[in-house]
């Protein structure tokens, strides 16, 4: 029998990011936030009698910033794509990749769905999820054919995987990773009907949760099989289904339970490497209470938990990227942020939730997230500075 050389995979690196959001422009100032516990939700009036929790934009912040590239009057641009086109041109000014050697994923739940309102006779072709793409394929340049994901609430993060997994079958040296979706109408009055909507800011694992808050982002990861200056590294992910229910997560947690061991696995690590961790905590009482379940079923309800939904909202597309990106800067800056929201814990078993800024040596960052369908994610990344 002929022996089998195993390839080795090259290892995926964390190069840049960027996060423009309600609270801040650029990962700095959101970070700047963050330290300082300040939340972007607001209450925003649809009527005199009618309101919602959320963190959006000013309109005119994204126009000003969206006038200063070169082709901001090409054509009439939608909010998501003026999201996408300054993530893009940011990180792309600072690292000059090269395109042919590069993929772009893009991540969205629902890309520019807004349109299909006051669509007529036809469906117009930005509202097309794929057209996202083409178009910052078209703006940039870029000389490989986009791929567009969709997948709930963990398309985020699933954009990171596949892109890490292109890199490590010697596909693409880089990966572009974007995730982004705006507050439209349509998501709004869907989450209205289901009852998952609270009438003030989220709390997440508090006893007394009631649902989500809605908010709108966008945000770029720059992955890498050239090291560079990264001290990050992708060390372990998965994705898996519990096909519990179209809009509820199994109780006992079993997905997320699945892709936790299945990226532990793929590190080479026991639960008990992990340093901190960045959970979906939606602040919807069964999200919450399934993955209490599945932490406490893999021995990991001591670790430092943060919920970043009440500084955001809930962002679906750019939701697990987001967040991904501020377990990297946790591990880059040896810091604990804050989850906020949690008064009074109200899942079992309790779990440890993080409620001040610390300093503390970390080399593991644990980041999961779960969304409608079943669906289910979770990413190890590995500070390289304690290797």
């Amino acid at each position: 029998m002929n022996a089998i050389n195993l390839r080795q995979k090259p290892a995926v690196h964390i190069i840049d990011d960027e996060i423009i959001a309600p609270l801040g422009w650029g990962t700095s100032a959101n970070l700047t936030q963050i330290k300082q516990r300040q939340t972007a939700i607001k209450e925003h009036k649809i009527s005199v009698e009618n309101f919602y929790y959320a963190a959006l934009f000013e309109e005119e912040k994204i126009q000003q910033n969206f006038d200063n590239l070169s082709f901001s009057k090409a054509e009439d641009f939608t909010k998501l794509e003026k999201l996408f086109l300054l993530t893009v041109h940011h990180l792309l000014e600072r690292n000059p990749i090269n395109l042919e050697e590069t993929v772009l994923i893009i991540s969205t739940t629902k890309g520019n769905v807004e349109l299909l309102e006051k669509a007529e006779n036809s469906i117009p072709e930005k509202s097309k999820l794929y057209s996202l793409g083409k178009t910052v394929q078209k703006y940039f340049n870029l000389k490989n054919e986009p791929i567009t994901l969709s997948n709930a609430c963990i398309s985020g993060g699933l954009g990171l995987s596949v892109g890490k997994r292109l890199l490590e079958e010697n596909a693409y040296k880089n990966a572009l990773v974007l995730g982004g979706d705006v507050v439209s109408k349509f998501t709004r009055s869907g989450f209205q009907l289901l009852q998952a909507m609270d009438s003030e800011i989220c709390k997440p694992y508090d006893k007394n949760r009631k649902g989500i808050n809605l908010g709108e982002a966008a945000a770029g990861v720059l992955l890498s099989t050239e090291k560079q200056n990264s001290k990050i590294q992708i060390v372990g992910e998965a994705t898996a289904n519990d096909a519990n229910h179209i809009s509820g997560p199994s109780r006992t947690g079993e997905g997320l339970v699945k892709v936790i061991s299945s990226a532990l696995n793929e590190a080479h690590l026991e639960a008990s490497a992990i340093d901190c961790i960045s959970a979906h905590g939606t602040a919807t009482l069964y999200n919450d209470a399934m993955e209490a379940q599945a932490f406490g079923r893999l021995n990991l309800q001591q670790k430092p938990l943060t919920s970043y939904k009440a500084y955001y909202g809930h962002t679906f597309g750019a939701s697990a990227l987001i967040e991904s990106i501020l377990s990297i800067k946790s591990l880059q800056q040896n810091l604990l942020f804050p989850s906020l929201g949690c008064e009074k814990i109200g899942v079992e078993p309790s779990l440890n939730i993080q409620q001040n800024l610390e300093e503390k040596k970390l080399k593991y960052a644990l980041k999961t997230a779960s969304g409608f369908g079943g669906c289910n994610f979770a990413m190890i990344f590995k500070n390289l500075k304690y290797a």
